[in-house]
């Protein structure tokens, strides 16, 4: 009797994980980008795009593209308090591990068109984020920006994500929030290290320079 009712107990365990993979699966991320989830989240499309190409203007980033474990790790971030942001933090504690997970492989996988950044920078300053980019400030013991995010600025795994095609005034935020303390996420503190050294001229000509690259050139989802 024993052993029947404990081979019971295990086919039911087995039942209930298999559905419980089975609905972690059917995570219907487009839907969650275009409308929101039913838990309260609010549709990712309304900032950041129908194919998540963000809004340069508002400032709301790209995620199109980027590396899903970096997006999954933000969310968690954003949900647990690791990263402060009023808009995000909500919704990211919202969605559930797996509707987290969905999303980063969703918009990990979309590609929108590389768009000509309107109005355009003047050259003097994305040659000047560039020299920074590509040589770094060796007088503030800055190095180049590529070492950590790849030539062309493609993105390396989940802690140092692409930033070709971002949107410069994202890119900007971000510094500047490294710098103040507001952001506080960055493994080791390393971006709090470098945007301390970085003026905010030499911000707005990096950020410039990262948004000039074209995302499609920079290749795949990194």
């Amino acid at each position: 009797m024993a052993i029947r009712t404990l081979g019971k107990a295990a086919a039911l365990t087995g039942a209930l994980l298999l559905g419980a993979g089975t609905r972690a699966q059917t995570v219907d991320a487009k839907a969650i980008v275009m409308g929101g989830a039913a838990n309260g989240a609010n549709a990712c499309s309304a900032c950041h795009g129908d194919q998540g190409e963000g809004r340069p203007e508002a400032g709301f980033p790209r995620l199109a593209g980027l590396n899903p474990d970096y997006i999954v790790q933000q969310l968690n971030d954003l949900a647990s308090g690791a990263r402060a942001n009023e808009t995000m933090t909500p919704i990211a504690k919202a969605l559930s591990p797996a509707e987290r997970t969905a999303l980063g492989a969703y918009l990990a996988g979309l590609q929108p068109p590389a768009a000509p950044v309107e109005p355009k920078p003047e050259e003097k300053v994305v040659a000047e984020g560039k020299k920074i980019a590509l040589q770094g400030l060796w007088d503030k013991d800055l190095p180049q920006c590529v070492s950590c995010h790849g030539a062309g600025g493609v993105g390396v795994g989940v802690n140092f994500p692409k930033l070709a095609g971002q949107s410069a005034q994202y890119i900007a935020n971000q510094l500047d929030a490294w710098k103040t303390g507001k952001r506080t996420n960055d493994p080791l503190h390393l971006m709090t290290g470098v945007a301390s050294k970085l003026d905010d001229s030499q911000i707005a000509a990096v950020a410039a320079y990262f948004e000039s690259l074209s995302p499609v050139a920079a290749g795949g989802a990194q």
